[in-house]
């Protein structure tokens, strides 16, 4: 496992660049999977625009006005923290630094490198607007079309999105919240992606509503970059080793020299569990109820793809490493598990090639969004037969919040479905003498 990028080039590459420390393999991918859900919403909504099914809208704006007091502070505070937080990262002596969200959720930084670069971005923020600037500041229409608004719906899905899935993990693991509220809010760990998702489509959908964008476009624009972003996200989980993997599979141990797992004998599974059962315990109660399956490689595959300890991991988990030298990152787990954050990476490739094949074939405004709903639920829904996660007691039924989840994205996936397919088929045929279809940009 690579908990950050220094460990990955350095086992990959031979290569020691230690300023790579710094940035979290985790968050690496998550910030990649923003970015390949944003060039694919932008070319979905040019494509669309380009069609005539979205319509720029008009928006007055001055020219040559001065820079405001507003807009310095801005820029000023946004680089004080950049400064602060990511300049002081690398230049203070501080032992947080080993730990790059300690670092960041703590009081440490550098100041005079805040100040600094705050003073540098209000800088440039007034040279900027100065350089513009005209004696009789200007009014002036300009056209703004949905794609230009990709960089805003981005840092709304970021910033909702972050918010939900803390919420909703928080919920679900509500003993750690309660225990530790704070560090449960906010640490980078521990992240339910169906909160996030569903706060960032409530932010998205009133921005929509707000700016004029077509909303049932706009899901379909961004319904297969939301597949590619879980894809690349669920990447960094099982580089970082973040806890979000499958039950224990019992057909297998591991071996604490090498880090790989080996076919156990008899007796190997009890015998480890009950060697390791602090570990356990705290987790599921009994060493009877911790979850587990006993399934076998087939000889054409690696047994990795079955049983996987998950070396070096992230968050600690597991018995130390022979050997390990590190304060941090030397543990790994005595049972492998199934490595269910490779299983989604696959699958949700696939889907996303489904959804973009589908993307101009599905006609009706909406529709492309349905399906990813009933296929993405449907997914997870099914991995999480095999994942660790708690249990919700509903009247014998013993779901898991994703499950609960999964279900009512697919159930609505198929209202909408059914709706918009059976709305579309009761509007009127167009006539001939009127000019031929003029689709609204706006449905």
């Amino acid at each position: 496992m690579y908990p950050n990028l220094y460990f990955a080039f350095k086992d990959l590459f031979g290569i020691n660049l230690h300023f790579l420390y710094f940035i979290n393999s985790f968050g690496f991918f998550v910030a990649l999977s923003f970015i390949c859900a944003a060039v694919t919403l932008t070319r979905e909504l040019i494509r669309k625009e380009r069609e005539g099914l979205l319509q720029y809208r008009e928006q007055m704006v001055w020219v040559g006005k001065p820079a405001s007091p507003s807009e310095l502070a801005v820029n000023f505070v946004i680089g004080f923290l950049l400064g602060f937080k990511l300049i002081g990262l690398f230049v203070s002596s501080s032992p947080l630094t080993a730990n790059v969200q300690d670092f960041i959720l703590s009081s440490e930084g550098s100041l005079p490198a805040g100040l600094a670069l705050g003073l540098l971005l209000a800088g440039l923020k007034w040279y900027e607007k100065n350089k513009q600037k005209l004696p009789q500041p200007q009014e002036k229409k300009v056209r703004i079309w949905p794609h230009d608004r990709v960089g805003d719906l981005t840092i709304f899905a970021f910033v909702f999105g972050f918010v939900g899935a803390k919420v909703f993990n928080s919920l679900e693991t509500w003993d750690d919240f309660v225990r530790d509220p704070i560090a449960s809010l906010f640490s980078f760990s521990g992240l339910t992606f169906y909160g996030g998702l569903i706060c960032a489509a409530l932010a998205i959908w009133w921005y929509a509503k707000r700016n004029g964008i077509g909303f049932w476009h706009l899901n379909d624009a961004a319904a297969p970059g939301l597949m590619l972003a879980y894809a690349v996200g669920r990447i960094g989980c099982q580089v970082a080793g973040d806890g979000d993997w499958g039950i224990l599979n019992s057909a297998y141990i591991t071996n604490p020299t090498t880090s790989k797992a080996v076919l156990a004998n008899p007796g190997d599974y009890e015998r480890i569990t009950h060697q390791y059962s602090q570990l356990y315990l705290p987790q599921f109660g009994s060493l009877d109820k911790i979850p587990h399956l006993s399934v076998k490689a087939p000889s054409f595959l690696p047994d990795w793809l079955f049983a996987f300890p998950f070396p070096h991991n992230v968050i600690s988990e597991g018995v130390r490493i022979p050997g390990c030298d590190g304060q941090s990152y030397c543990s790994q787990l005595p049972i492998p598990v199934f490595p269910t954050p490779f299983y989604e990476t696959i699958t949700c490739l696939v889907l996303f090639f489904v959804l973009w094949y589908f993307r101009k074939r599905l006609t009706i405004p909406g529709t492309l969004f349905a399906l990813y709903l009933i296929v993405n639920g449907i997914e997870r829904f099914f991995v999480e037969k095999i994942r660790v996660n708690t249990k919700y007691n509903i009247f014998g039924f013993r779901p898991t919040q994703a499950e609960l989840i999964s279900a009512g994205l697919v159930l609505s996936g198929i209202a909408i479905w059914v709706s918009l397919r059976r709305k579309r088929g009761q509007e009127p045929p167009v006539k001939a003498s009127s000019g031929g279809p003029n689709p609204d940009p706006q449905v």
